[in-house]
């Protein structure tokens, strides 16, 4: 099965207005994350973006990326359009890596992938265990609620996702930002116009939920620090550079 990798990003973050361009390492973190998915080897890359200085960011430090249209609800929404843009008929799966996690771990994008293929399954995420309990009433630190618990081995269903719990459960875990869709389903899940939960509790992936689209979860090696405010930015900077020294 063939595997394309999209990384939807935009500048006008609500929270952190232009962090993709921000700069870590002297490089930026869009770029960062679009050199994580290229290591992890599983398909071609691509940046989905509406702005063109996110566009010339990434061909300037030698990746690809398209220009899509500033109306998109959802970064799913965006790599729908990339994918209708670039006329690959030729894909099975769509890899959906968030472009504000440049810490990703290359073993999770690959162990996602295999257990894509190996499972058949229509739509699948990452998720870690969750050692900090602070992180369970923590907004931005999005949980997830599998049917068992998780081991290296199994690829469960989630039941639910959550910004906020109240009390530790062997089953919730950090959900980490990175989807796969088999390509009927990615198609499938656009159509749908956005739910309820989902606009509520600003997740996307609770419109599959609510439409009875299966979701998939696999146990990721390490959790990714994503950036969602300036706070994130300034402490994930200092973890970058320590590690690069």
């Amino acid at each position: 099965m063939k595997t394309l990798v999209i990384i939807p990003s935009r500048l006008s973050a609500t929270r952190l207005p232009g962090k993709p361009l921000l700069k870590i390492n002297g490089l930026s973190i869009i770029s960062h994350v679009f050199r994580k998915a290229e290591e992890a080897n599983i398909g071609e890359v691509i940046v989905a973006t509406e702005d063109q200085e996110i566009i010339d960011d990434v061909k300037q430090n030698g990746g690809q990326a398209i220009l899509t249209h500033n109306k998109h609800n959802t970064g799913t929404d965006r790599i729908f359009e990339a994918v209708e843009k670039l006329d690959k008929s030729n894909i099975d799966l769509i890899m959906n890596l968030q472009g504000d996690e440049p810490t990703i771990n290359i073993n999770d994008i690959q162990n996602l992938n295999n257990q894509m293929i190996k499972n058949k399954s229509k739509l699948g995420t990452l998720a870690s265990e969750i050692f900090n309990n602070d992180l369970l009433e923590n907004p931005n630190v999005v949980k997830v609620i599998t049917k068992e618990i998780l081991t290296n081995d199994n690829f469960l269903e989630a039941i639910d996702f959550k910004r906020k719990v109240f009390k530790k459960n062997k089953k919730i875990y950090h959900h980490l930002g990175i989807y796969c869709y088999e390509i009927e389903t990615l198609k499938q899940f656009v159509s749908y116009k956005q739910s309820f939960n989902e606009k509520k509790n600003k997740l996307e992936q609770l419109r599959a939920l609510d439409n009875n689209i299966k979701i998939n979860v696999a146990l990721a090696k390490s959790s990714s620090v994503g950036v969602d405010t300036e706070e994130d930015f300034v402490a994930l900077k200092k973890i970058m550079e320590y590690k690069s020294k």
